[in-house]
């Protein structure tokens, strides 16, 4: 059995494509995939307005687009996505993509209390605007 080209993580599934573009400016971790490809790996697609899932259509410059390819992590840096490349291994893992978030409003915590370790309440609310690290324990 012939190893993929490359294999992409993304959300919760990983996607092993059996062929990838090179990319025409030799950058170490550009990932060019078929536009075919596309759908199975992040659910969007390439269209005339750009990369759609859904309703929501991104517009991307023509040096995204080369053929039947298309350049994965230049789209991934365009709209903020976080990526992480182990190029020996071949693998590519792209984060969460902002613009189509998982229903928070916010990432604002919401005010809650909690007793401090000599039992007086501490509202989270208390701390806002400053960075605060929360750290929980339980027995079970």
């Amino acid at each position: 059995m012939r190893a993929p080209a490359a294999t992409v993580l993304y959300d919760d599934r990983s996607v092993q494509l059996d062929r990838i573009g090179a990319d025409p400016k030799q950058v170490a971790d550009a990932l060019w995939v078929r536009k075919r490809d596309l759908p199975r790996i992040n659910a969007f697609e390439v269209k005339p307005q750009g990369a759609c899932r859904g309703d929501l259509c991104i517009p991307i410059p023509k040096d995204m687009l080369r053929g039947e390819y298309f350049n994965l992590t230049a789209f991934a840096r365009k709209i903020a996505q976080p990526v992480v490349v182990d190029t020996p291994s071949r693998v590519w893992s792209f984060g969460e993509i902002q613009a189509l978030g998982n229903g928070l409003t916010s990432r604002v915590a919401p005010d809650v209390a909690v007793p401090d370790r000599g039992g007086r309440p501490v509202r989270l609310a208390r701390f806002r605007g400053k960075k605060l690290l929360v750290v929980t324990w339980a027995s079970w």
